[in-house]
């Protein structure tokens, strides 16, 4: 709105041409939702805690998360809230990639706010059923992929990092492929989200990179020069990443080590979502399984775990899975996990901007 309002006056303000500039909204727009969790911060907190809204903890968790138990989760409410505001403020409305985006956030932050409900309600570490939930963010997912397929323009090519020339065009396999890509990046957040500050790290550096990605895709003379598939119109979506970007770093304040609020999974699949959409639409969709590499490792030490225990009639790879877990069993303090599994991601974001290069 703010763009809206504002950047018409430059043709008679010249000041007013700033509010064209990305990169200025860009910043705008992580300090605006940064604020926005600040000062409503320790009221939500307030809210959640006279609701009553508390977390539930794992029976089968470390004995060292029942400390944890009652503490206010939800919060992922603070950070949809200040995401959305700031991307209404500073992008430009017009552009339909941003609106396809901010369906993806609120859509999969309504199935997670439903599946923190019916935990709080229910009063276990349980809320709806993985099928159901699977289901509404199949639908969500699916029905943003086939509107980007069938947008004129978009490219159904897929990007493989480190080799330039092989772009295989999948055709209508794309929207199978993309839907894949964002349910997928929703629920590798989720499994992530199991310590205090562990998965918000890790989305704030993959968000920050996919601020270049994103901004280097819109711009015709940077993806030229880049040798990466130009998107005309995805350089908005640099704006609604900075967005999380400060909206991550003001619920982090709150939800580091020891934690005052939790996301739930109102957050994690909202933010999980909307990063495997931009993913999509930056046309770096397999590079994020480098730039969220922890999301991935997490995913897979699950799926491992539950597999080999099921072959092996209940053996196990690690002592508990996701693997925050097992480094936990093993004797690491809990600020130990997190601040390694951050120093991962950052690592991993910058061989992911390399790859920019290494084509």
């Amino acid at each position: 709105m703010i763009y809206h309002l504002l950047y018409p006056l430059h043709t008679t303000i010249s000041f007013f041409n700033v509010f064209r500039y990305i990169t200025f909204r860009t910043i705008f727009a992580s300090i605006t939702a940064l604020l926005i969790c600040l000062v409503f911060g320790q009221w939500m907190i307030q809210k959640l805690q006279e609701m009553q809204i508390g977390q539930q903890v794992r029976d089968d968790g470390p004995q060292s998360h029942l400390v944890k138990k009652g503490t206010p989760t939800m919060g992922g409410l603070l950070i949809i809230l200040a995401v959305v505001i700031s991307t209404l403020l500073w992008t430009n409305l017009s552009d339909v990639y941003v609106w396809l985006i901010l369906l993806v956030t609120v859509g999969f932050g309504l199935i997670g706010f439903i599946d923190d409900y019916s935990k709080l309600s229910g009063k276990s570490s349980k809320g709806i059923s993985g099928k159901k939930r699977l289901l509404g963010e199949i639908i969500i997912a699916l029905f943003i992929s086939i509107i980007l397929y069938l947008k004129p323009g978009f490219n159904s090519q897929v990007t493989i990092p480190f080799f330039k020339t092989v772009l295989p065009n999948l055709g209508w396999g794309y929207v199978l492929l993309s839907t894949f890509i964002i349910v997928g990046a929703a629920n590798a957040v989720n499994l992530t989200d199991g310590l205090d500050g562990l998965a918000i790290g890790p989305v704030v550096i993959c968000f920050a990179t996919y601020i270049l990605f994103a901004y280097f895709a819109g711009n015709i003379k940077t993806s030229t020069y880049l040798q990466i598939v130009h998107v005309s119109g995805a350089g908005e979506l640099a704006v609604f990443a900075g967005a999380i970007v400060g909206a991550g770093l003001g619920f982090l304040w709150f939800n580091a080590y020891p934690a005052e609020v939790f996301m739930g999974d109102v957050g994690s699949l909202s933010l999980g979502g909307a990063l495997g959409t931009i993913a999509v639409i930056t046309k770096q969709e397999i590079l994020l399984a480098i730039v969220g590499g922890i999301f991935v490792v997490e995913t897979f030490s699950v799926i491992f775990q539950v597999g080999y225990f099921k072959l092996t009639g209940g053996k196990r790879i690690l002592r508990m899975a996701p693997l925050h877990h097992h480094f936990e069993l093993k004797g690491w303090a809990e600020p130990k996990v997190i601040v390694r599994f951050w120093i991962i991601s950052i690592l991993l974001a910058l061989v992911a901007i390399s790859t920019l290069k290494l084509r």
